[in-house]
């Protein structure tokens, strides 16, 4: 068992180098005399036409086809921690989404100062309330052992609650027009799915059909369909015993091809972001706002709602994890490329300036809580534990329960 954890660990480090290298990769081709090439490839036409946006170019495929993978493998990952693993309680629950919520929300606050409320700007508030779930995974692999698995599963958690906040917003905020009976299907197909698993349908294949309905049904209602990924593995049966569960056989045989293959599929198409004005560029209000809110706002939002509802005695502190690992996880909600991207798109449609403003900003926010997660959490691991990082969890669970 120890030994298969070890190779999970290299695997994932290993992924986290190939998907930071991919990133870097299309960061240099996007400003070189390859440009022209590297976005003419990623808006080639490629497929059959689909409903609502006709035929998806190879950015889009990757961007909202193989990435609702990626969500399906991190949906399956939680459905495990939240019935059988770390977040099997109510109290354990209770602190991803309260991390989460006030994660999304200080920094839209933020953004909305920095650019002071101007009615030209106002519409980007959102575009730093996501996490990148791909990308800081990536970065956390990198440390190892140095991070506990319980800062992983805090950040995954917390991940994917805003950015499923984050697609209520733009189903709420950006979407000009809901299919009504797409959105239907959507909740027929996840019922069918559901009575599937109530009536102990262990199979996999049918779950997968549903999962490709699923995926089609919310591309055309104009809800972001990545999140077909986690809807399905909430359907999917986890069983109690490891070899006759289609959950954790499911999660076994993707984790590979989206570690080594989705990923970095997405770092090469997501990351080419064409850097022109360099600080001058980011000193203007947009870009700035959108830097802030990720780089300060997430931190003070996720490290401060944590700290706030652990000292209240709301939540409990994740096992293992000392306040300055959780403050190094914080740094790291602060990566936002795929959905702060996609909101940037929606935000301003008709002005390509702001969009490429908005993009600069979210780069350099991105790389910051990057690069500062990842030197914090580093640091952590070697500095030993005060009497306040040794506090017993235990025992804020037992007072959360009574």
């Amino acid at each position: 068992m120890a030994g298969d954890q070890t190779t999970i660990q290299r695997r994932e480090k290993l992924a986290g180098l190939i998907l930071m290298g991919s990133a870097l990769l299309a960061l240099l081709v996007a400003n070189s005399p390859a440009a022209s090439a590297y976005q003419s490839l990623l808006h080639w036409p490629l497929g059959p036409s689909l409903p609502r946006f006709g035929v998806l170019d190879l950015h889009h495929w990757i961007a909202d086809g193989l990435m609702a993978i990626f969500f399906l493998l991190v949906g399956l990952e939680v459905k495990r921690e939240w019935y059988q693993g770390q977040l099997a309680t109510a109290a354990a629950r209770r602190l991803p989404i309260v991390a989460a919520a006030a994660g999304m929300a200080v920094p839209a606050l933020i953004y909305l100062l920095v650019t002071d409320f101007d009615p030209a700007l106002v519409r980007g508030w959102a575009i730093p309330s996501a996490t990148d779930i791909a990308f800081a995974i990536g970065v956390l692999a990198l440390l190892g052992t140095r991070a506990p698995p319980s800062i992983k599963l805090l950040l995954v958690t917390i991940a994917i609650i805003d950015d499923i906040g984050a697609v209520v917003i733009i189903a709420v905020a950006y979407t000009a027009s809901l299919d009504l009976a797409a959105i239907a299907a959507v909740v027929v197909i996840t019922g069918i799915m559901a009575d599937l698993n109530k009536f102990g349908v262990r199979r996999l294949w049918p779950y997968l059909l549903g999962f490709a309905a699923l995926w089609l049904s919310m591309l055309a209602s104009g809800i972001h369909p990545t999140i077909a990924g986690v809807v399905a593995a909430l359907t999917i049966p986890l069983g109690t015993g490891e070899a006759r569960s289609p959950l954790k056989h499911l999660e076994h045989a993707i984790h590979p091809w989206v570690m080594f293959g989705v990923m970095p599929l997405f770092g090469l198409a997501s990351a080419g972001v064409v850097l022109a004005g360099g600080v001058n560029a980011l000193a203007q209000p947009l870009p700035l706002g959108v830097l802030a809110g990720l780089f300060v706002g997430k931190q003070l939002g996720v490290f401060g709602a944590i700290w706030l509802a652990v000292k209240a005695r709301l939540c409990a502190r994740p096992p293992g994890a000392r306040w300055s690992q959780l403050y190094g996880a914080s740094l790291l909600c602060g990566i936002g490329f795929t959905m702060s991207l996609f909101i940037g798109d929606l935000a301003f449609p008709k002005s390509p300036e702001e969009v490429e403003a908005a993009k600069l900003g979210i780069l350099a926010g991105s790389l910051l809580s990057a690069l500062a997660g990842w030197t914090v959490l580093r640091l952590a691991a070697s500095v030993p534990a005060s009497v306040d990082d040794t506090e017993d969890a235990a025992e804020l669970f037992a007072a959360d329960e009574t």
